[in-house]
C-alpha cells in the first residue's frame, strides 16, 4: 500500500472527522502533497481556529481505530448531482459538473460507516482509497495547521478553510520529518531577516517590493560577480535593457495574450501604452535583431542581471518567496537546431557546477510538457513543433545523466520548460529556477540569420536563469546554510574585537589592513565586555572573530576564532590576510 493512498484516505477520514464535529461544513478538495495531505473546507457559519487542530487530530485517531471498511461506488451523472445536493455540498456539485463536461458519465464516490451514526459517511473521490482504516497507522500522521485559500485559487470565488497535515507509513518516519520542519523554523528568512539585516518591506513602498539593506546588497554583488565570471567562460555576452516598454513589445512576444494577469497594469505616456518589464526575453530578441548575423556568429548568448516586475496577488505575496520585483540570473541562447543540443548540455553543466559550490546535493529536473487539450486556449498551437521540441529536451536530459522526471500540461504557453527542483540541508524542495527551449517567439519576432547556403534561417532561442532571482536564491541560502555563510559570500567576513578601549587603535590598525585587500570587516568598539562582544558575534554568525590586546599588538598577531569550525590560533596580521584572501579567491565551501 503506497503512501499517497494512505494519505488520500486520510484526507477522506479528516472530512468525516469534520462532518461529525460541524454538520454544516462544506467539503471541496482533499489531495496528497508531498509529506503532506490537506482538505479545504467552507465552514459556513462555524469557525474553525488552530486551536481546534487537536480535537479534530483526537477525532480522526478515534475514525482510524475503529476499522472501518471503505467502500467505492459510481452513481450516473445526474444521481450523483441529485445525491450532492440533498447534502447541500455546493463543491462538488460543481466538481461532478465539470467532470461531466469532460465527457465522464459515472462519478465516484467512497463511503465508510460513521461513529454513532447510522448512516455512512460519503465523499466524491476517484483517488484509490486503503481497504480498511486499520491500514493506516494512527500514529504516523499529525495534523500541522491551518491556511486560507480561494476556491480554485479565483481571488474572486469563497475563501475556503485549509487544514493541512503530515502522514507517513511510520511514527518514526513522522517524527523525523517534524525536527525537520522544525530545524526550517529555526532556519526561515522570515524569522532571521531582522538578526541578519539583510532585506526590509515598507508599507510606504508597497507589498512585495523588498529593500536591499547593504548586508544584502553586498551578497547580491558577490553572486553578480561568481555569474558575470561564469558567464565569461561560457561566451556570454553582457547586455542591459530597459525596465518600461511599449504594449506592441508584449502583445509580440504573447506576453500580453497569455500573461496579463501577472503583469502590472499599464500607463499611457504620449499616447501610447507602456508596461513594467515582467520577463528580459522580448528585449533580448531586439537586441538579436539589432545587428544581421550569419550561421557563423552563432550561437550568441546574451545575459543579464534584469530586473523585472510582475504583478503577484496580494494573497499570494510571501516575503522572499513571491515578490513584485526581482532580479533575475536570465540569459538567453540564439543557435542553430544542430547546436541546440551542445548548448543545452552546457546549461546543464553550468546548474551542476552551482549546484556544488553552494553543495546542492539533491535535485531534479522536471520536463513540463503541454497538454494537447488546451493548445489553442493555453498553448501556442502547434501539435507537431510540441512533440518534437519536447522529444529533443528530454534526449539533452538524458545525455547529461541529471535526474529528471515529465509532467504533462505544466509548460510554459511558447514550448516546453524544465522547472528546476533542488532540496535545501534539511531535506526542504525548492523551485530554483526554470529553463524554456523556443522555437516560436524567434518566428514571431522575425528572428533570422543566414546560412551556409544564404537562406534565411531561424534560431532557437534557449531561456536559461541557473541562479534564479536574487530574492529566491538568497530565500534558500540562508535556510541551506543556516546562516552560516561561505566566507566568499558571507556580509560581514571579520569582526575585530579588542579586549579592552586600550587596544582600540590597534584594532583599527588591523581593521585597514584587511579593508585593504577588500575583506569586510568591521571593530566591535562598544564599551560591552569581551564575553558579550564575542557573543555579538557568534550570533550574527561572522566567519572571523579576531581579538587583540597586548601581546597581539607587541607582536603584530590576532587571536583568530573561526565561527565555523570553532579553529583557535594566533597568527600574524599578514599570514591571516594571506589564508583569508586565498579562502575567498578560491570560493572554498
Amino acid at each position: 500500500m503506497n503512501i499517497e493512498t494512505k494519505r488520500h484516505s486520510l484526507a477522506h477520514i479528516m472530512a468525516q472527522a469534520v462532518k461529525e464535529m460541524y454538520p454544516n461544513a462544506k467539503m471541496a478538495i482533499g489531495p496528497d502533497i508531498e509529506n503532506w495531505f490537506y482538505y479545504d473546507f467552507d465552514f459556513w457559519n462555524d469557525e474553525f481556529k488552530e486551536e481546534n487542530l487537536k480535537d479534530l487530530e483526537k477525532k480522526m485517531k478515534k475514525i482510524v481505530s475503529q476499522n472501518q471498511k471503505f467502500e467505492q461506488y459510481d452513481l450516473p451523472y445526474v444521481e450523483a448531482v441529485k445525491f450532492l445536493k440533498e447534502k447541500w455540498e455546493d463543491y462538488k456539485v460543481e466538481m461532478a459538473t465539470e467532470l461531466k463536461e469532460k465527457w465522464i458519465e459515472n462519478i465516484s464516490f467512497y463511503k465508510n460507516i460513521m461513529q454513532n451514526w447510522n448512516e455512512s459517511f460519503v465523499d466524491m473521490c476517484s483517488w484509490p482509497h486503503v481497504d480498511n482504516t486499520n491500514k493506516i497507522d494512527a500514529n504516523a500522521f499529525a495534523l500541522d495547521k491551518i491556511a486560507w485559500a480561494y476556491w480554485k485559487w479565483d481571488s474572486n470565488k469563497k475563501m475556503l478553510t485549509r487544514i493541512y497535515a503530515f502522514a507517513f507509513d511510520t511514527k518514526e518516519e513522522l517524527d523525523n520529518h517534524i525536527k525537520m520542519i522544525e530545524e526550517a523554523k529555526r532556519r526561515d528568512h522570515r524569522v532571521l531577516w531582522e538578526k541578519l539585516q539583510l532585506f526590509t518591506f515598507d508599507n510606504e513602498v508597497g507589498p512585495g517590493l523588498p529593500l536591499w539593506l547593504p548586508a544584502w546588497a553586498t551578497m547580491v554583488e558577490e553572486i553578480e560577480k561568481l555569474a558575470k565570471q561564469k558567464e565569461e567562460e561560457y561566451g556570454y555576452q553582457r547586455v542591459r535593457t530597459p525596465h518600461i516598454t511599449k504594449w506592441e513589445l508584449y502583445y509580440k512576444s504573447w506576453h500580453l495574450p497569455y500573461y496579463k494577469e501577472s503583469m502590472f497594469p499599464s500607463m499611457n505616456l504620449d499616447w501610447e501604452e507602456y508596461y513594467l518589464k515582467p520577463m528580459n526575453c522580448p528585449h533580448h530578441h531586439k537586441l538579436y535583431d539589432a545587428i544581421p548575423k550569419s550561421y557563423r556568429d552563432l550561437p550568441v548568448r546574451f545575459a543579464e542581471y534584469g530586473h523585472c516586475y510582475r504583478y503577484e496577488d496580494s494573497w499570494s505575496l510571501f516575503w522572499l518567496m513571491r515578490v513584485r520585483s526581482l532580479c533575475m540570473n536570465d540569459a538567453h541562447i540564439y543557435c542553430t537546431e544542430e547546436q541546440f543540443e551542445d548548448e543545452f548540455i552546457k546549461v546543464i553543466e553550468m546548474y551542476k557546477f552551482y549546484f556544488d559550490l553552494f553543495w546542492v546535493d539533491k535535485f531534479q529536473m522536471r520536463l513540463s510538457k503541454h497538454s494537447k487539450e488546451w493548445l489553442w486556449k493555453k498553448y501556442v498551437d502547434n501539435e507537431s513543433l510540441w512533440i518534437k521540441t519536447e522529444e529533443q529536451v528530454r534526449s539533452a536530459l538524458i545525455k547529461t545523466w541529471v535526474p529528471f522526471v515529465e509532467a504533462e500540461d505544466e509548460a510554459a504557453f511558447y514550448w516546453p520548460k524544465i522547472d528546476v527542483q533542488i532540496w535545501s540541508a534539511i531535506g526542504r524542495e525548492f523551485t530554483l529556477a526554470t529553463n524554456q527551449l523556443d522555437f516560436a517567439v524567434p518566428e514571431r519576432f522575425s528572428l533570422t540569420y543566414k546560412d551556409s547556403d544564404w537562406s534565411d534561417k531561424t534560431p532557437i532561442c534557449i531561456h536559461r536563469a541557473p541562479l534564479s532571482t536574487h530574492e529566491r536564491l538568497i530565500w534558500f541560502l540562508i535556510e541551506h546554510f543556516a546562516w552560516i555563510f561561505p566566507l566568499w559570500l558571507a556580509p560581514r567576513q571579520v569582526i575585530v574585537v579588542p579586549v579592552s578601549d586600550k587596544f582600540d587603535s590597534y584594532a583599527k590598525k588591523v581593521e585597514s589592513s584587511l579593508k585593504q585587500e577588500w575583506i569586510r570587516v568591521t571593530v566591535d568598539l562598544s564599551s560591552d565586555w569581551l564575553n558579550k562582544k564575542v557573543r555579538n558575534a557568534e550570533k550574527m554568525h561572522i566567519n572571523y572573530i579576531l581579538i587583540v590586546w597586548e601581546q597581539e599588538e607587541l607582536n603584530n598577531s590576532v587571536s583568530v576564532r573561526n565561527y565555523k569550525t570553532k579553529e583557535q590560533k594566533v597568527i600574524t596580521i599578514n599570514e591571516f590576510v594571506k589564508e583569508i584572501t586565498n579562502e575567498i579567491s578560491d570560493r572554498v565551501k
